[in-house]
């Protein structure tokens, strides 16, 4: 088996939970680490035997790396990905992949021209779940799909970066991407939006607080997503849930399991599933990426509808996703 060398753009919490998940996985090794605080950079390299960098353009000039892994905030997104292009790696990037659709459309189009293999950290499509949730509803038309992601991550340090609507693009870009993916993987695309948006709690900041929006899907079906990150920060029940209409029945799923009535009875079922580091490694090893249910071009799509839902609620209008694509 190919041992594949990793390097790591970007060491803060995201990023060394996968480098935890690498560190099992054979055939892979973190080889090289970078970030701009230098105390993270070199702790990760102390962790994983890597070595540390503090300038991403310097960890590029090793001749050694197989693929590396952007974890940037979502402002930092455009040239570290186009110089890892540049240099002909395939990589694994957070979401979301841009804090607008002009630089990752830039991407976008860089990685379709070197037609190289990537991996958009939307791991909640790689859970077993979400496999029952798609064999469950294979081929059977979807009435309604209600999505919520309430959360207290808003109620943090005023200057972060996570409050600035420039740099995250507020709740609906950041955080509750991962629930509009997983309404776009488990209902199908999405073809207007209209959306609502509210600061209620959070007065120190100039994202939005609270977040109400009504999708139509291109199939017909409809739907509709409630986002907040001004609630208990204590309590992370109500993050990433959703319950999907069909025929006359419905289920409710979340990250841990499916929720669905048999004969009357509601039954939990749950699956074992890949970890999406796992699928990233063996489609460099193998140089396949059909296992890969997140590549970049399939993100954009997904950002495509958080900015929509953003340009709805500031221009009070529906929005069609395609005005963005």
């Amino acid at each position: 088996m190919k041992e594949v060398k990793i390097g790591f753009i970007g060491c803060g919490g995201n990023a060394n939970g996968h480098m935890n998940q690498l560190s099992g996985v054979e055939g892979a090794r973190i080889v090289a680490v970078c970030d701009v605080q230098p105390n993270r950079a070199q702790s990760a390299a102390e962790n994983h035997n890597a070595q540390a960098y503090t300038v991403h353009s310097a960890l590029l000039e090793r001749d050694d790396l197989d693929a590396v892994y952007l974890s940037l905030p979502v402002f930092a997104h455009g040239q570290p990905e186009l110089d890892v292009i540049a240099r002909g790696l395939p990589f694994f990037v957070e979401k979301p992949v841009a804090i607008n659709m002009d630089i990752a459309r830039e991407i976008e189009a860089a990685v379709a021209k070197a037609d190289l293999i990537t991996c958009v950290g939307y791991q909640l499509r790689y859970l077993g779940s979400t496999r029952i949730v798609r064999d469950l509803l294979q081929d059977i038309p979807l009435n309604m799909v209600v999505g919520k992601y309430w959360c207290g991550t808003g109620h943090g340090d005023p200057g972060a970066w996570l409050r600035q609507m420039n740099k995250s693009g507020g709740q609906l870009v950041e955080q509750a991407t991962h629930t509009i993916d997983m309404m776009r993987y488990l209902g199908g695309e999405v073809e207007t939006v209209y959306a609502m948006q509210a600061n209620r709690v959070l007065k120190d900041t100039d994202c939005p607080d609270t977040n109400s929006i009504a999708i139509q899907f291109t199939s017909g079906a409809i739907g509709a997503l409630t986002a907040t990150w001004a609630y208990d920060p204590g309590d992370w029940s109500q993050a990433n849930v959703l319950d999907i209409f069909y025929e006359a029945q419905m289920l409710n799923w979340n990250p841990a399991r499916v929720s669905v009535r048999e004969s009357g009875e509601w039954v939990e079922k749950t699956a074992p599933g890949p970890t999406i580091d796992e699928i990233f490694v063996e489609a460099v090893q193998s140089g396949d990426a059909a296992n890969i249910l997140s590549p970049y071009s399939d993100a954009v799509k997904t950002l495509a509808i958080s900015l929509a839902a953003n340009r709805s609620a500031q221009e009070n209008r529906p929005v069609p996703v395609a005005e963005l694509l």
